[in-house]
């Protein structure tokens, strides 16, 4: 099963099949990953916040 190679949290093969390259098995950041977006190869943290709620 896929799992946020940021902070290890399960995530489902769907979310895995459209949010990553198709070599790639794992996504980066998750929705649970909430101030931390993709950069390139890295993940780093956003620089606004994300509305969310």
């Amino acid at each position: 099963m896929p799992d946020c190679q940021n902070c290890g949290t399960f995530v489902t093969p769907a979310y895995a099949r459209v949010f990553t390259p198709n070599e790639i098995d794992e996504p980066r950041v998750c929705p649970n990953c909430e101030d931390a977006v993709r950069d390139g190869a890295d993940v780093r943290s956003a620089r606004s916040t994300r509305n969310t709620g």
